[in-house]
């Protein structure tokens, strides 16, 4: 059971070291992993690169539980409660992957979901990593992915990513887990109309949470409304229908019905055979954006591209060319150079 955690040098490790710490549950290796995984350096990329092939075998067996919600909906607590009826209830260890928004004017992340999640981050058989977003769409971290099949490898049953919120392009989440958890809230305004049917329409269950105190009687109406509202929607290929739960993070109530349903769909779609149609399809998505991630990083490399590129800048500013013709420009100048 991943717990361990030993004493390492500063500096990158071999890669076979890595691979014998992470399989042997040493949590500051694996947390050294991610680092080396999220950087953006060109040196580590093929080491990254031949430690994801070398961990790989060892991948696959956990449950991938997506959790996403507005601000404010209590993210953080509900993960936080999740994660302990995991441990206290079932024996079992969980890793969570938060995502904390980066500033889009110093890049800087306050990554704090530590702090907020009070119980889990003392817990040896937890291990949260916050990662900035780095503005990445999705509401997930550029290396989300590569850091899930690293927590699978250390032997984390499950794995729980938090989004850094609910909106146009909070969506990347659904193509890497198994389970997509829409967090809501009772009582904040007109709650069909708060979320988008995007969202809706990818979830695999619902949780209204804070229904508790004077709250839950409106919890409980909001959780009518929306199992009303997804039964409306075309049926899912996988033929699973979403499942809405009130719950109250704060003092555990409905926590275990959620797991339960989320194992119920877990058990039904392995059944089927939509759980491995799932990964693999998944696979290829991920493929494909790490190609577009290669080529992005190849553009910025160009030296044709790094010399023009500010002049091109200068002239779609001062309107003397058109974004078009001047990125019309930039990608003749690397297609030249290479």
């Amino acid at each position: 059971m991943p717990h361990r955690v030993a004493a390492v040098g500063r500096g990158r490790l071999p890669v076979e070291r890595y691979v014998e710490g992470i399989r042997g549950g040493d949590r500051a290796i694996l947390a050294r992993a991610i680092t080396l995984v999220e950087s953006d350096l060109a040196a580590d990329g093929d080491r990254a690169a031949r430690l994801l092939d070398a961990i790989l075998p060892h991948t696959g067996r956990s449950r991938r539980v997506g959790i996403t919600g507005v601000p404010g909906v209590g993210k953080s607590t509900f993960i936080d409660a999740l994660g302990m009826h995991l441990i206290r209830e079932r024996g079992e260890a969980v890793a969570v992957l938060s995502v904390d928004p980066s500033s889009p004017i110093s890049g800087g992340s306050i990554l704090g979901d530590k702090t907020r999640m009070e119980r889990l981050s003392v817990e040896e058989r937890a291990f949260i990593r916050p990662s900035p977003s780095r503005g990445h769409v999705g509401g997930v971290a550029r290396r989300t992915r590569e850091t899930i099949l690293l927590c699978e490898a250390a032997g984390y049953a499950n794995i729980l990513v938090e989004t850094v919120g609910v909106g146009q392009s909070e969506t990347a989440v659904r193509s890497m887990t198994d389970f997509f958890l829409l967090l809501g809230l009772a009582g904040a305004g007109d709650e069909l109309q708060g979320i988008k049917r995007g969202i809706l329409e990818m979830i695999d269950g619902m949780a209204i949470n804070k229904a508790d105190g004077e709250n839950r009687a409106r919890a409980e109406r909001a959780r009518f409304e929306y199992a009303g509202a997804l039964h409306l929607f075309p049926a899912s290929p996988d033929g699973w229908t979403p499942r809405v739960v009130a719950c109250s993070a704060l003092n555990g109530e409905g926590i275990g019905a959620i797991w339960e349903t989320i194992l119920e769909h877990r058990s039904k779609l392995e059944a089927s055979g939509w759980i491995a149609r799932r990964r693999s399809a998944q696979a290829v998505e991920w493929m494909g954006e790490l190609v577009s991630l290669g080529l992005e990083d190849a553009l910025r490399r160009s030296p044709s591209v790094a010399t023009r590129l500010p002049n091109l800048r200068e002239s779609v500013e001062r309107g003397q060319a058109t974004p078009f013709a001047a990125s019309r420009e930039v990608l003749r100048l690397f297609r030249d150079g290479e």
